[in-house]
């Protein structure tokens, strides 16, 4: 019982820290350099950058016009993540 509970918070946290790196990704990081907000835009890539980059080493990010990109590695992320949080605490 307890360790199931150490695991999904584990799990909550993963996922709430991919799903700020989608939100924060919508925020021009330039206008944020050297403010407490660039600092912690700036931390929480560097903890979800390990995570993503095996998925974007798959499925590069597609264009989706003239210079924009869509990653979709965080998707893959969370989709993999709800399927491991599955078959980790449900058998």
């Amino acid at each position: 019982m307890f360790f199931r509970l150490i695991i999904s918070i584990l799990f909550d946290i993963l996922y709430f820290l991919i799903l700020a790196r989608i939100i924060l990704s919508f925020i021009p990081v330039i206008h944020l350099h050297g403010s407490p907000m660039g600092r912690f835009v700036h931390f929480i890539y560097w903890l979800t950058e390990p995570l993503l980059k095996p998925f974007r080493n798959l499925i590069p990010p597609l264009q989706v016009g003239a210079g924009a990109y869509l990653d979709l590695s965080p998707l893959i992320f969370m989709l993999v993540l709800g399927l491991l949080r599955r078959y980790i605490l449900f058998f």
